[in-house]
């Protein structure tokens, strides 16, 4: 017999459209960076196997790494230390851990809609509810205060943000991270900040939560910003207090991340930002090129990302958003229904541009005759 909890988890839509590709399928639906680690992080790794490195480590990650990313969030906290820092086996795995040390059954979670695919589910491994609050294209995907006061309940326990989003990529402004932070503290709630794509940004930093609020864990991941989607290292920043709770969830998912991959992530965060910033600047040029091209495909329209590596068009077809993934995907292109990720996703797509900028073109082409062939049929 299946548990209850799990009788009601999917796959999610973004799986399923992969797995479902034809052979050499242009990919636009996954969200990793067609980029390989920096050679030194490669190297990294093999010298860690070579010479031993291939043991248990302690169960919050490697002193040296935890020290490093301490480095990192100092400017943002003075007081952040080794004990805010937790290493997880990929940011997936830090906010199953989170979902885990703070949720009971019959709490309720705010959760972003459209969001990422994992925090209802994993609210409801917990035993607790997924609450969702709107982000609208008109409010540039930000959350409406407004809103979020009248979903707030005795029974909320905790709000997910993130910023920069996947899949909108909309990136919060100093001024509604306040006012975030302003609403948590009124309602005694813990904020959940997935900040995976903080790095990947295009017209200013992101605001980290951060030192904006003593209630607050951050997930992150290195996958996006060393290319090592695959290698599954991330981590989480809480309270010392909080650390200690979420270590013990941590702890018993998979006793600690792994060794070797932590030696490399160490040598990349050593080479300092020039090589994320090439990756970077490469993103932007295709951001602009999807851009251009979305805005000669009739139906669509799109905000542009300031953050992340997607694009989150809408479109005004008489299709299902799966109708049109699916019917992409029998010609060729993977790309993700909105509705994966929330209600809001519905008449949307979701388009990686974290490929190829021959992938894109071609990718976009097909789009664009699918595109004209819908509105043929609705002229005739």
């Amino acid at each position: 017999m299946v548990a209850e909890r799990v009788r009601h988890i999917e796959i999610s839509g973004i799986r399923r459209m992969f797995e479902a590709a034809p052979p050499n399928a242009i990919n636009l639906g996954l969200g990793e960076p067609d980029f390989d680690p920096p050679r030194e992080v490669i190297d990294a790794l093999c010298e860690a196997v070579r010479h031993g490195m291939n043991h248990y480590g302690p169960s919050a990650g490697l002193s040296e790494l935890r020290d490093a990313i301490v480095d990192r969030y100092r400017d943002r906290s003075p007081a952040t230390s080794r004990e805010n820092v937790i290493v997880t086996g990929s940011g997936s795995e830090g906010l199953m851990t989170t979902a885990l040390a703070l949720l009971d059954a019959g709490d309720e979670l705010l959760v972003p809609n459209p969001g990422f695919v994992l925090y209802g589910p994993h609210a409801r491994m917990a035993g607790a509810t997924p609450v969702p609050y709107s982000l609208r294209a008109e409010h540039r995907y930000l959350p409406d205060l407004d809103e979020l006061e009248q979903l707030v309940t005795p029974r909320t326990r905790a709000i997910v943000v993130n910023s920069p989003s996947n899949p909108t990529g909309a990136v919060f402004p100093r001024a509604t991270v306040d006012r975030l932070v302003a609403f948590a503290d009124r309602h005694d709630l813990t904020i959940v900040s997935d900040e995976v794509y903080e790095e990947i940004v295009y017209d200013g930093p992101a605001t980290s939560f951060w030192g904006h609020s003593d209630r607050v864990v951050v997930v992150n991941s290195f996958s996006k910003t060393l290319a090592m989607t695959g290698w599954r290292i991330g981590f989480l920043l809480a309270p010392r207090s909080l650390a200690v709770e979420l270590n013990k969830v941590h702890y018993h998912i998979m006793a600690c991340p792994s060794t070797p991959a932590q030696a490399a992530v160490l040598a990349g965060l050593r080479l300092g930002n020039g090589w994320r910033n090439r990756m970077v600047r490469e993103f932007r040029a295709r951001r602009a090129l999807v851009l251009h091209q979305l805005g000669t495909i009739p139906g669509l329209s799109v905000v542009p990302p300031a953050g992340a590596f997607y694009m989150f068009p809408r479109f005004s077809w008489a299709r299902s958003a799966l109708e049109v993934a699916t019917e992409l995907l029998s010609r060729g292109v993977i790309t993700t229904p909105g509705d994966a990720f929330g209600s809001l996703g519905a008449a949307h797509l979701r388009l990686s541009f974290a490929a190829s900028r021959g992938d894109l073109r071609k990718g976009l082409g097909i789009l664009r005759h699918y595109a004209f062939e819908l509105e043929e049929g609705r002229d005739g």
